[in-house]
């Protein structure tokens, strides 16, 4: 009975904790470098310190974090651009799909692709966003609706494959 032993109990559940992480910080540092080559590298930007002081929250080592702004500042780093999405999911929610990419086209498809495959599409531009105000970088809802636990459960997966794609930052809905 090898690989039935305490150790490899532990080893198991610490790889799927460190790759969790991984997609988290991954996702962290290519904001940090956003904001940093866009502040160029002035530590007191407002939307700088706001992803450093996110990045901290999610427990992420301060070489870490100083080596992404680094990286920012620097000429050869990517481009990356800001990229909403906007598409309608169970139960008549709204969805705000926020993200960071180096290839608009591809992370386009890709969402398109997730939104597909649950048996959603894209919505036009200004047709999910009327159900949310912008405060900051957060979108707040406006209305909120009530989803049946179906519907909710559906909505969970559908969220939970937005955030496995690197490209997504953050999904907001307006469901209960």
């Amino acid at each position: 009975m090898s690989g039935h032993n305490k150790w490899s109990k532990i080893k198991h559940k610490k790889e799927a904790s460190d790759a969790q992480k991984s997609k988290i910080f991954s996702k962290l540092v290519k904001l940090i470098q956003n904001e940093s080559k866009a502040s160029g590298g002035n530590i007191d930007s407002p939307s700088l310190k706001s992803a450093v002081e996110k990045a901290k929250a999610a427990n992420m080592p301060s070489d870490n974090i100083s080596r992404a702004i680094k990286k920012g500042v620097e000429s050869n780093s990517a481009n990356m651009e800001q990229v909403v999405y906007e598409a309608y999911g169970p139960g008549g929610t709204a969805l705000i799909i926020d993200g960071l990419t180096d290839n608009k086209n591809k992370t386009a498809q890709e969402i398109r692709h997730i939104l597909t495959r649950n048996g959603f599409s894209l919505a036009a531009t200004g047709s999910a966003s009327w159900a949310f105000t912008k405060t900051g970088a957060e979108y707040i809802p406006n209305t909120m609706v009530k989803i049946s636990e179906e519907d909710g459960e559906k909505l969970d997966k559908l969220i939970e494959e937005f955030e496995e794609n690197e490209d997504v930052q953050e999904v907001y809905t307006n469901a209960e």
